[in-house]
């Protein structure tokens, strides 16, 4: 199973590192990963492979938000079958 992660935020230093460390923690791959800054605002979009995680999908979605929360940005994640479903509506 893959998803998507989506990050959005005032630009600060360790936004990868932290929301990466999660991933780690999990044992979630990253196939692909895009992020940029617009003005002094961080955005990241990563596909992920959910398909050897350690933990359920509600688990890895709560310690984002959790993560996101501490850092001061903004974390959402969707399986991929989701993400798709919602942009051919």
């Amino acid at each position: 199973m893959k998803a998507f992660i989506t990050v959005i935020g005032q630009d600060k230093v360790g936004i990868i590192y932290k929301i990466t460390s999660v991933l780690f923690k999990n044992n979630i791959n990253i196939l692909d990963i895009n992020q940029t800054l617009i003005e002094n605002y961080f955005t990241m979009i990563m596909l992920v492979d959910l398909s050897k995680m350690n933990a359920d999908f509600t688990s890895i979605k709560n310690a984002l938000e959790n993560k996101a929360e501490e850092i001061g940005v903004d974390v959402k994640i969707q399986r991929e079958d989701i993400f798709t479903s919602m942009q051919e509506i």
